[in-house]
């Protein structure tokens, strides 16, 4: 089959990888690793197949500042009489997330700490560069805003130190904290709905403070077009542009019509806006208006006349500062000094802090180039960021209207957000009613390539997806016939695990593939690969799956991707068969069903490399080829005698390692099936 190459997606000449920051207040569970993590080192171990390694930087780090870390070592060191620093505090979960990533074989070229060198330096660079800039490009405002006060306490509160409920229109969450909800929601102090003390209990007051915002407001248009861009883009998934619509609407307030009375007296004192009516089945009416500074105006005079209302999502001024200690520093500006930056602001642009601490610190030549700016900046590279759909808000509203306001010429990146994976078909959260069991512990159950397979499998592009393992399920789902008794899943070996629906492809499918071509060649060829080449309708479905799996991989479906290679393999496993029993007697044809498996061996551990390195890369080993050399696309259509030719070995010279007795590419874990 000749390649149809003007069919074929394209892709940049390098690219930049980044997933989600964990905060520094945690070790990782599941939901991190499957639901970003694994995603992402899918896709980024398929660029280094696809682009070459010195062509891909795939990093990622701890969000080492906020409320949430300086809420977790207050409550360590009162709990549990915890005595470090908080930068030790930090570390430790910082190399407990490392530990966490390398045992999935999640491979970062950095994963390094916002607050943690070698880093921190760049971050801390960066970030003043970042405020200096935008503060001279007329986008950066000091704005005179009210922050909770603990006047039991006697302190200002940092945002995870106060709780109350969501006051966006449609929002249930009851955990809301100072300025944001845990559903991603965003709004002014002055609107969070029954706000508490989580120091003392106490309501606290509102008193004024001084910090920079960002006027994200400004680039509502820029954020418009963006959006007109993404729907074109067959990269970019439907729940980010129709997330992100959601706050380019004018700024409303709803009130209950038991309110009507109150507020026609006050009407004639709001800035200009537009009344809308309720209908027969609507407890409210609502007011829009012009801007969100009117919105401002407004909410004063109704709290005045004791008016209760509730604000739809609009474009706000983005805080870019805060008052607590643990954070960068912010520059000194208008001799405004001793503020630090809010971790959100600060964790969009440290994937760009640790491009720059990766190229400064790897051996030279590791990488095509050195500057930061070839990476993030430049015509003919891309930046893919892997998110959780609670995140849309931040990478996909704000970081775009920063980079515009920059003026750097920064790539608009192109943003990954997978829906949320449930557990138990609930959703789980480490600081929630739910918890989630943490990733190193699922380990003690499953190896990494059959979670990594399995959650590569449960296309969380298109739907939120539960993650059901049966050692965890402690649902009571029947009655044993015989006894009577409630039985539960996890101790009935009956029930299927859900988790292991992938592995049986690894255990089974293509382990059988790889060890028949090893063995055969063994027992046949003296170890050696075949001379002859694989039939011309075996290299063409070769080349089938690899362009299908090429596809998929550039749309991020690595459902369909893997799906296309599964297919793939059962159809070579049973050609083999049904070829090496005709084959008996006749060492030719023998040797003819091995060229056409060992063709498919190859195309199946290309194209699985990225979803089960460790395995593939074992086979690749015992095929006695650099892995580097092996897994580049550059010669992704070629067989394994091919690539031997490629090397200038001789016909019937290349030798394989010997294959030890029921050898096992993908094995289970030790604790299945007892």
């Amino acid at each position: 089959m000749v390649v149809d190459s003007t069919n074929r997606p394209t892709f940049p000449a390098r690219a930049v990888i980044t997933g989600g920051m964990p905060y520094g207040n945690k070790n990782l569970h599941f939901g991190h690793i499957g639901g970003v993590f694994v995603p992402a080192d899918f896709f980024a171990r398929f660029l280094r197949d696809r682009l070459g390694k010195q062509n891909v930087l795939f990093v990622s780090g701890t969000d080492c500042y906020g409320s949430p870390i300086m809420e977790g070592y207050r409550k360590r060191k009162e709990d549990e009489g915890y005595t470090g620093t908080i930068i030790d505090y930090v570390n430790e979960n910082h190399e407990a997330q490392k530990s966490a990533l390398d045992a999935y074989g999640i491979s970062l070229d950095l994963f390094a700490g916002s607050g943690l060198e070698p880093a921190a330096s760049f971050h801390n660079t960066l970030t003043a560069t970042i405020m200096q800039r935008l503060y001279e490009r007329g986008y950066l405002h000091k704005r005179s805003t009210r922050q909770f006060y603990d006047p039991e306490a006697g302190q200002f509160l940092n945002g995870r130190q106060v709780r109350g409920h969501c006051p966006v229109r449609g929002c249930k969450s009851e955990k809301a904290y100072a300025d944001e909800c845990d559903l991603g929601h965003q709004f002014d102090p002055e609107e969070l709905i029954a706000p508490v003390s989580q120091l003392t209990g106490a309501t606290p007051e509102l008193r004024p403070v001084d910090n920079w915002y960002f006027d994200l407001p400004t680039f509502h248009a820029e954020l418009e077009k963006l959006m007109d861009e993404w729907d074109l883009n067959p990269q970019v998934r439907t729940v980010v542009t129709k997330t992100v619509r959601e706050s380019l609407v004018d700024p409303v307030m709803y009130i209950q019509t038991k309110f009507r009375e109150a507020f026609d007296a006050v009407e004639n004192q709001l800035p200009a806006h537009t009344l809308t009516e309720a209908t027969s089945n609507q407890s409210s009416f609502f007011i829009t208006f012009n801007n969100w500074s009117d919105r401002d105006d407004a909410r004063e005079k109704l709290e005045a006349a004791n008016i209760r209302f509730r604000t739809g999502k609009t474009l706000l001024p983005f805080r870019i500062t805060g008052n607590i200690e643990w954070g960068v520093p912010a520059p000194t500006i208008e001799d405004v000094s001793g503020l630090t930056v809010w971790c959100w602001p600060e964790s969009l642009w440290a994937p760009i802090s640790f491009t720059q601490t990766a190229l400064a610190t790897a051996p030279k030549g590791s990488y095509s180039t050195s500057d930061w700016r070839d990476w993030w900046a430049s015509d003919d590279a891309q930046v893919f960021q892997f998110i959780g759909q609670d995140n849309i808000y931040f990478y996909c509203v704000a970081q775009p209207a920063l980079w515009e306001a920059l003026d750097w010429n920064l790539t608009q990146d192109t943003p990954l957000a997978n829906y949320h994976i449930l557990f138990m078909n609930k959703k789980a959260s480490s600081s929630g009613e739910i918890k989630p069991p943490m990733a190193a512990e699922l380990l003690e159950h499953y190896t990494p390539e059959q979670l990594r397979c399995h959650w590569l499998s449960l296309a969380l592009d298109q739907k939120a997806v539960s993650f059901s393992p049966k050692p965890y399920d402690t649902s009571v789902s029947h009655k044993d016939k015989k006894t009577g008794a409630d039985v539960l899943v996890k101790d009935d070996p009956r029930v299927a695990d859900p988790a292991l629906k992938e592995s049986a492809f690894l255990t089974n499918i293509f382990n059988r593939l790889a060890r028949s071509c090893f063995y055969g060649a063994q027992n046949a060829l003296e170890g050696k690969l075949p001379t002859l080449p694989a039939h011309e309708a075996v290299m063409d479905e070769c080349t089938t799956a690899i362009l299908a799996f090429e596809k998929f991989a550039h749309r991020f479906d690595a459902h369909s991707a893997l799906a296309v290679v599964e297919d793939f393999t059962r159809a070579a496993n049973k050609r083999w068969g049904d070829a090496s029993k005709a084959s008996q007697g006749d060492n030719k044809e023998y040797e003819q069903a091995l060229a056409d498996a060992f063709a498919a061996l190859r195309t199946t551990t290309l194209l699985m490399h990225a979803a089960a390195p460790f395995g593939c890369e074992t086979i690749c080993d015992y095929l006695n080829f650099n892995l580097d050399f092996f897994f580049s696309w550059e010669h992704a259509f070629a067989t394994p005698t091919q690539l031997a030719e490629k090397l200038g070995e001789a016909a019937g010279t290349h030798k394989l390692k010997q294959l030890p007795p029921r050898f096992d590419f993908f094995s289970k874990h030790e604790n299945q099936g007892k």
